[in-house]
């Protein structure tokens, strides 16, 4: 019975945003409200939302000072040299500036944080995008396709979850796959290159090489601009890094402290101080409300342990004929389940089921690992409405969610494809 309202829950607030019937924020709140009060939650349910926000409060608090620390350094001007360097580079050419959003993205999300991977390089190439013209599904597809990639990591959150479930090493579930995330990566830069090469058909391209990007700036932009500032706020941000790199202090007290600091110093005056926050105040407001909204969904799904019967069906569902093909199903359904499981659910709820299964067929369980983190919420995570950081890519690029999924699923989910295909080639998973 949870099992079944589970997949009824998932599925209709699938459907609802699908057909555009309910926004994304309504249908994270009610759908799942409805569902756990037919389940018999009724009484529960306040405290099992309450749970769900505790859970993503340290989220939304890092996220909301997270976008306005960087909203503030693109106000100050911290980005325009490499806004103008790129332009610089790309030429006006829309392949270049696709190819050069990639590989930013890729760079960026070497510390495997996807929401400063999103706000920084969207921060960094929207501009670009709109100069030319440019359709932001690409840019919001192309940053989703290099953070996805780059998410296996060993310390990106997925397979930090996979190694903690089986109990495993780096050595054991990410290094065999090494191969796979080559390829997964090479695939990513192919597939970046068709869509520029589609979009410069579009467009052609355009004579940017005499164009000064700060002389296009309209008068009340360049007022908020802090040219002489620009080394401070370069050490301030480098210094942040370093400090969520080695953990030094929580990420949202980083964020926090960063953003007072840059603040104080770039305007002392309270009434620039007051402008600047809520001249972001709309996309804190838009980014911070499907977060907590997102929390209450979670949180009665995993309160009422339909998540943890969901993934009990799941695996009964599989015939005994096709355990031998266990790791392959897994790395085949793990990108496109990251639209149904957050990452929680999947490497805490689901995988043990799984490997548990797999241990009983004689199959190695860190196999399961290495197939899962080929594409749960690593390929998958910026495509899923699950998670904090796709509000953020998709809130950023101003892009409908649903368009942004039917824009890039193809291509995330040949991502997911190559590196399971080079996987059973290496031997890092069985067939």
């Amino acid at each position: 019975m949870l099992a079944l309202l589970g997949f009824l829950t998932i599925g209709v607030f699938l459907l609802a945003i699908f057909t555009k019937k309910l926004s994304v924020i309504v249908s994270l709140v009610t759908i799942p409200i409805i569902f756990g009060i037919i389940g018999g939650f009724g009484s529960e349910i306040g405290g099992l939302m309450l749970d769900g926000l505790i859970q993503v409060a340290p989220t939304g608090i890092m996220l909301v000072f997270a976008i306005m620390y960087f909203g503030l350094m693109m106000d100050v001007g911290l980005f325009d040299p490499m806004i103008k360097k790129i332009i610089q580079i790309v030429k006006g050419d829309p392949l270049k500036v696709v190819m050069g959003t990639v590989f930013l993205a890729m760079i960026v999300h070497l510390d495997g944080n996807g929401s400063a991977t999103f706000m920084i390089t969207i921060t960094a190439m929207l501009p670009i995008y709109e100069k030319l013209g440019m359709n932001r599904l690409i840019l919001a597809g192309v940053v989703a396709l290099g953070a996805g990639v780059m998410n296996i990591i060993p310390w990106g959150g997925p397979t930090a979850r996979a190694m903690t479930t089986l109990n495993a090493e780096a050595v054991d579930i990410f290094n065999p796959v090494i191969p796979a995330m080559v390829a997964g990566i090479a695939w990513v830069l192919f597939a970046s290159y068709l869509i520029g090469r589609k979009e410069r058909k579009r467009l052609g391209i355009i004579n940017l090489e005499n164009i000064d990007f700060n002389l296009e700036l309209d008068e009340e932009t360049k007022k908020i601009r802090r040219p002489k500032l620009f080394y401070f706020n370069l050490f301030l941000t480098l210094l942040m890094i370093c400090a969520l790199l080695f953990v030094w202090l929580p990420m949202p007290v980083v964020f926090i402290v960063g953003f007072i600091i840059a603040l104080t110093v770039n305007y002392p005056k309270n009434v620039d101080q007051q402008a600047r926050i809520l001249s972001h105040a709309g996309n804190v407001l838009l980014v911070a409300s499907m977060i907590f909204a997102a929390g209450i969904f979670t949180g009665i799904l995993n309160g009422t342990g339909m998540i943890a019967e969901m993934a009990t069906a799941l695996v009964r569902l599989i015939p005994d004929s096709l355990g031998n093909y266990l790791p392959t199903i897994v790395a085949i359904t793990s990108m496109p389940l990251s639209l149904v499981f957050t990452p929680d659910a999947y490497y805490f709820g689901v995988l043990p089921i799984i490997s548990e299964t797999a241990s009983t067929l004689g199959i190695n369980p860190h196999e399961i690992g290495r197939a899962a983190i080929l594409g749960q919420m690593t390929v998958g995570f910026p495509l899923s409405p699950l998670t904090a950081a796709t509000f953020i890519l998709i809130g950023l690029t101003k892009v409908d969610l649903f368009e942004h999924q039917k824009f890039i699923f193809k291509w995330a989910f040949g991502t997911t494809i190559v590196m399971t295909i080079v996987a059973l080639l290496t031997g890092a998973i069985s067939i």
